[in-house]
């Protein structure tokens, strides 16, 4: 029971930019690129950085919640909130 909850906590990092990978070809096919900035483990949240052609595209906001979020939550278990990284 212990290694159950303690794999329902983190998020695997290996799975994660496998589908940020993913992900990525479509963006790049584009013109624009997604950075992964960090990983808050307690929150479940991802903080990607939109790059490129994505960096200022006005539909940039909702490609990120309603696109990269629905996909690491579906796909990366732990992933709960995807968020733009603000610098």
């Amino acid at each position: 029971m212990a290694d159950e909850t303690k794999q329902e906590q983190g998020i695997n990092r290996e799975l994660l930019e496998a589908t940020l990978d993913v992900i990525r070809q479509s963006l790049q096919a584009d013109g624009g690129d997604i950075a992964l900035i960090d990983v808050q483990e307690k929150t479940g949240t991802v903080v990607l950085e939109m790059q490129g052609a994505c960096a200022g595209c006005p539909l940039s906001s909702f490609d990120m919640s309603e696109g990269i979020e629905r996909i690491l939550c579906e796909h990366v278990p732990g992933v709960k909130h995807v968020q733009p990284a603000v610098f």
